[in-house]
């Protein structure tokens, strides 16, 4: 199959390189320099002119507080581009494999989300992103949206490198212990997008949202912890104390979920697939960071 891999310098779209690897898929792996998604007339050439037969679409406006400054620009990206790619993919009759994220939920239920909650997304992040899933189900084209969680790696800018970072500098640091989720390592997501490949039939039966995400919930804290547990087994400075603090002493721009577990059953019977086991994953993530 020809696959193309948009966003292939994210953190997402490097793993997808190291996965794609492995496999003898004609890959076509493309960054902004190569196709600019907010440019949506040379996008619209540039996927006509390759032709796959898959879009994995590994770009977004991430920047969650940010964005609720920027609203044009992650409306932009999050939204409008995606609507864009997803009808470029309809044109083709190609398949659209999109990420999205758990922020499309309020973060008020007890139970781990599934596919078809309520959404109220409680940010400009959430809402574009939650716009640009309708964007692709109402363009016609054969699509997967894989919803995720706290994603992390040891590629780009996340929690685990954010951790890593302020630990080797301070002996001190305050996490928020009282927004629970679930902890996903971008290699994991990677192999499962891989693995879904073979599984996708021409009539696009099987299109739909799907949820994806760590094994286990645990809090910014609790992740944080694990994180220097990890890294201090492996040599590296860790701080000393490590105190958990409520969401109401660490303000910021964007509100973000005190719960976003998403239920990955759907996922898991649909396509045979386990989920991220985040604890294994850090260890890893760490280790090549190190090598």
């Amino acid at each position: 199959m020809k696959i193309l891999v948009l966003g292939s310098k994210g953190q997402l779209g490097q793993c997808l390189n190291h996965q794609l690897a492995m496999t003898e898929h004609d890959v076509v792996y493309t960054s902004r320099g190569q196709i600019d998604i907010a440019d949506f007339e040379v996008t619209k050439a540039q996927i006509l002119k390759i032709s796959p037969d898959i879009v994995i679409n590994a770009t977004a406006y991430t920047a969650v507080d940010k964005a609720e400054e920027e609203e044009q620009a992650a409306d932009r990206i999050n939204h409008l581009a995606v609507a864009n790619i997803s009808s470029i993919c309809n044109q083709l009759d190609c398949w659209l494999i999109h990420v999205s994220t758990d922020y499309v939920f309020d973060g008020n239920s007890q139970v781990p989300y599934k596919e078809d909650n309520p959404t109220n997304p409680q940010g400009v992040y959430g809402d574009s992103k939650l716009k640009g899933e309708a964007a692709i189900e109402a363009s016609g084209c054969k699509y997967l949206i894989i919803r995720t969680a706290w994603v992390y790696s040891e590629y780009g800018n996340n929690f685990l490198k954010t951790m890593l970072r302020l630990g080797a500098d301070r002996d001190e640091l305050s996490i928020v212990g009282d927004q629970v989720g679930c902890p996903t390592y971008a290699q994991d997501i990677a192999m499962t997008l891989v693995s879904v490949l073979p599984l996708l039939d021409l009539k696009g039966s099987s299109s739909g949202i799907y949820h994806y995400c760590g094994d286990e919930p645990c809090s910014w804290y609790d992740f944080a912890r694990a994180i220097f547990l990890e890294a201090e087994i492996q040599g590296l400075k860790t701080p000393s104390y490590v105190k958990s603090i409520a969401t109401a002493d660490y303000p910021t721009p964007a509100m973000r979920p005190a719960y976003s577990v998403l239920d990955c059953s759907k996922m898991e019977e649909c396509f045979d697939v386990t989920r991220s086991n985040w604890g294994d994953g850090i260890r890893v993530a760490i280790d090549r960071l190190q090598g």
